[in-house]
């Protein structure tokens, strides 16, 4: 029996709907939310099919459909597929975006440098609102769980879980519509404290795998987010403008600082939670999370483009700098780069080539 269009659109919105609602699916709930105009004796008799195949089981005899492993694994591998497609459709339309959208940066950054007579550094915009999409739990041995995370641009991860006691499939089913019943939609910091807590009491003695599935969630969030960061720094040489940084030691290390893109990135993440996208955050001497900026003051800004993306603005100076001027500059820099390319048909983020002005 072969997995025509109708079975293939049929088997889409019985999981489309199970993970919105949970609950079993019947031929008539299919018949009001596909596209198909079919009545619902015909999608019976495609269901009876799709359950034959594998694809879905009826866990009562009066209950509608659920999908099996075997579903959620061809729903995962069409959502690679389609991340595969879609980035080859973009490549294209991004390389001509991406050439405008460096050279604006470098100029920002420079004249960040010659307007305040500082160093400055500016992070590329990246996505920050990865929403999961979706979890699968697929008992591999009655010891053994095999945990698939896609979250948004279908960026799907793979883990294995060990456990230390035996878990059946009805029990795997029951985690699999708590996961995606409270998780699905949220970004990273959706999920906070107070749900976690609540989800591992639902979970019961199956707490700790929902605490794997987290660790997954925020492991792929994050690689996704951090990936191929882009930092651009201007100014370097005015740090010796200012006698209290311009000793051997202290400005050697800070041009290090400067030339390191890890550490750069850190301090970006760590401006970006504490600001929490937007507003302007002050480091002052020791408060900088960087060693090397503990004798500068650090001022920073994030700016926003629309549908998630962020960068930030760093200003790098002595304590003694000149606080009003730099925040206000850093506020009309937020706002013109919103305006140049936050509005539709602007060029949008993406993988930066490389410069000398980048670390």
């Amino acid at each position: 029996m072969e997995l025509d269009a109708r079975k293939s659109k049929i088997l889409d919105a019985i999981i489309q709907t199970y993970l919105k609602t949970g609950e079993p699916v019947g031929s008539r709930t299919i018949s009001k939310y596909t596209d198909l105009n079919l009545s619902s004796a015909t999608i019976r008799n495609e269901m009876s099919d799709l359950e034959e195949m594998g694809y879905i089981i009826q866990p009562h005899t009066s209950a509608g459909r659920i999908p099996t492993d075997k579903a959620y694994r061809l729903y995962v591998d069409r959502l690679v597929t389609e991340k595969t497609e879609q980035v080859t459709a973009m490549n294209s339309l991004m390389i001509a975006k991406t050439n405008r959208m460096e050279e604006v940066l470098k100029q920002v950054v420079r004249l960040l440098a010659m307007n305040t007579n500082y160093t400055a550094m500016l992070s590329a915009p990246s996505y920050k609102r990865n929403k999961v999409k979706f979890i699968q739990l697929s008992r591999l041995t009655p010891k053994q769980l095999l945990n698939v995370v896609v979250v948004d641009g279908n960026i799907v991860k793979n883990h294995l879980i060990d456990l230390a006691d035996e878990i059946s499939e009805e029990q795997v089913l029951k985690l699999n519509l708590l996961l995606n019943t409270r998780f699905n939609g949220l970004t990273l910091a959706d999920i906070n404290l107070g749900l976690i807590s609540n989800v591992k009491e639902e979970a019961g003695i199956h707490s700790a795998i929902v605490g794997e599935v987290l660790d997954t969630i925020a492991e792929v969030i994050r690689a996704e987010t951090d990936e191929n960061m882009q930092i651009y720094t201007s100014g370097a040489n005015n740090i010796f403008r200012y006698p209290e940084l311009a000793d051997s030691e202290s400005a050697s290390r800070l041009i290090s600082t400067l030339e390191e893109k890890d550490v750069l990135a850190d301090f970006v993440k760590a401006s970006e939670e504490q600001t929490d996208g937007g507003g302007i955050q002050v480091y002052i001497g020791d408060e900088s999370p960087v060693e090397s900026m503990k004798d500068c003051s650090v001022v920073t800004a994030t700016y926003e483009l629309g549908d998630g993306l962020q960068g930030t603005i760093g200003i790098i100076g002595p304590k003694r700098m000149d606080y009003e001027h730099v925040m206000n500059f850093l506020k009309t820099v937020k706002a013109t780069l919103s305006d140049v390319f936050g509005r539709p048909g602007a060029a949008g983020g993406g993988g930066m080539t490389e410069s000398e002005d980048k670390t």
